[in-house]
């Protein structure tokens, strides 16, 4: 008798241990026969951005975007049934060396979709990650198009660098400049290849380049700068981190450049403002949104946005101390919606379902047209927002729009 007991004792753990391990993660079935777990009603969606190192300013400023998007929208419907969007975030130090474990933590961690990386570099080498473990990640600024190509699980929403770069040299040669000095730091994905569509675009409108490069790490300018004024350059385009923009900024000053300085879209951050003082003055960039926008989905997120930073003092701490609304933080609440509405779209969890949806998937955003992927997974954005830097008012000021046609 004793024996029946044990072996019915056995077989009823057995059918418990098998249901545990069952009910943990979802099918891999199309939807949709593949919801969450109905325990936890939860889909999870990774943030994979810097939250420190030298593009840290600019990781968080989109975090803040992509946190914004998730209070607005916090649960997503499959099957006709709700479930609770969870943001899992991971630091990727903005190194490259370190991007490939906080991208395989995220993938260990369950997410469904992925969304960044502020940084060419880090979104660069994470790619592969993503792709083997076949989850889709959304870029909302890395503008390099290494980022994308080879890659059939990678998307974004910004335009690319070799937009980028010639609406810049276009910028800089409509305003009469013709000998324009390159600062790029050697290594850096989105430095390096921004400088170079800038100096090949500037040079098909006739224009001269001299090209100067920096390490990582490099702090003191004052050599190259000197050099630079003495080759009679009168435009210094520097495509670098926020970390960087001050010092370029008040040593090319020092060393007596008067002309234009010019930058892509890193340089929107007004921590920037604050740590270059007067130096920055005649300073240059193209942007991805402006704040001022007339549109209603842009005024509507610009007043919602501003009063969410208001309620935390973490928030505005993260935004470098104000209300401003950064254009990356614009992408980051647009990335996240168009990751909800792929996996809306897909009825799914299932990451190859979701890239699926997002292939076929229209969204217009805050910041235009934000889906309607290439066949590179490029969203077609063919606008930038050209700033310059109101000293008076510590703040950015938008000048025009500007097109390569």
């Amino acid at each position: 008798m004793k024996r029946y007991i044990a072996l019915f004792l056995a077989c009823f753990m057995l059918v418990g241990l098998l249901a545990g391990c069952s009910s943990g993660s979802p099918s891999s079935s199309a939807a949709p026969s593949n919801p969450p777990s109905s325990s936890s009603n939860v889909i999870k969606i990774g943030i994979y951005e810097p939250a420190s190192g030298m593009n840290g300013a600019g990781g968080k400023q989109e975090t803040l975007g992509m946190r914004y998007a998730h209070s607005v929208k916090p649960t997503v419907t499959i099957g006709g049934k709700e479930y609770t969007v969870e943001l899992v975030e991971v630091d990727n130090q903005s190194d490259n060396s370190k991007a490939v474990s906080a991208a395989q933590q995220l993938i260990t961690s369950g997410v469904s979709v992925v969304l960044g990386s502020y940084g060419s570099g880090v979104s660069i080498a994470a790619g592969q990650i993503f792709a083997d473990a076949k989850i889709p990640a959304i870029g909302a600024s890395c503008t390099n198009p290494q980022v994308t190509e080879g890659n059939p699980y990678y998307f974004r929403i910004c335009f690319l660098d070799p937009f980028q770069g010639t609406v810049m040299a276009n910028f800089a040669y409509e305003k009469g400049l013709r000998k324009a000095a390159v600062l790029t730091e050697a290594g850096d994905d989105y430095s390096v290849g921004l400088g170079h569509y800038f100096s090949e675009a500037f040079k098909k409108l006739g224009g001269s380049v001299v090209e100067a490069q920096f390490q990582s790490g490099e702090t003191d300018f004052s050599a190259t700068m000197a050099s630079l004024v003495s080759a009679g350059v009168d435009v210094l385009f520097a495509p670098s981190s926020i970390e960087s923009a001050p010092l370029i900024i008040k040593q090319a000053r020092n060393a007596g450049l008067t002309g234009p300085i010019m930058a892509g879209d890193t340089w929107e951050n007004e921590t920037i403002i604050t740590n270059a003082g007067d130096a920055a003055y005649e300073v240059y960039l193209s942007a991805f949104f402006d704040p001022n926008d007339t549109s209603a989905a842009a005024k509507e997120f610009v007043e919602g946005y501003t009063e969410w930073l208001k309620a935390d003092n973490t928030r505005l701490t993260n935004n470098g101390g104000s209300t401003g609304v950064a254009g990356v933080s614009a992408l980051g609440y647009d990335a996240y919606m168009v990751a909800i509405a792929a996996i809306e779209a897909a009825q799914s969890t299932d990451g190859t379902a979701i890239r699926d949806a997002l292939i076929g998937l229209q969204h217009s955003g805050v910041t235009g047209e934000c889906a309607s992927f290439d066949e590179n997974g490029d969203a077609a954005k063919d606008m930038a927002y050209i700033k310059t830097i109101d000293l008076q008012n510590a703040t950015f000021k938008f000048l025009q729009t500007q097109s390569i046609s």
